[in-house]
């Protein structure tokens, strides 16, 4: 009755390989989903109107104002509106 069989051994086997194949393939869908997601955040940040800034994931220098102290990015860089500010605009 509550002895073991081939065919329970086989059955408890079949279930635990169908589970781990199961999970393996979720985990695929997800990290292929979230390199869509980072895909797709790549370029509508690399097509929203950047043309002189750098491309998506790349570095950019930052100086600190020697005015207030505040860091701002070495191109492009607008004055922090005190009167002493370094930088124009």
């Amino acid at each position: 009755m509550l002895g073991f069989s081939i065919q329970k051994l086989l059955f408890t086997v079949g279930i635990v390989v169908a589970i781990w194949y199961g999970f393996k393939w979720v985990g695929r869908m997800n990290a292929i989903r979230e390199k869509n997601a980072k895909d797709k955040l790549r370029r509508t940040a690399s097509n929203s109107g950047n043309a002189g800034s750098s491309a998506a994931g790349d570095a950019e220098d930052m100086l600190e104002c020697a005015s207030c102290g505040a860091f701002v990015a070495s191109r492009g860089a607008k004055s922090c509106g005190r009167a002493d500010c370094p930088y124009p605009g």
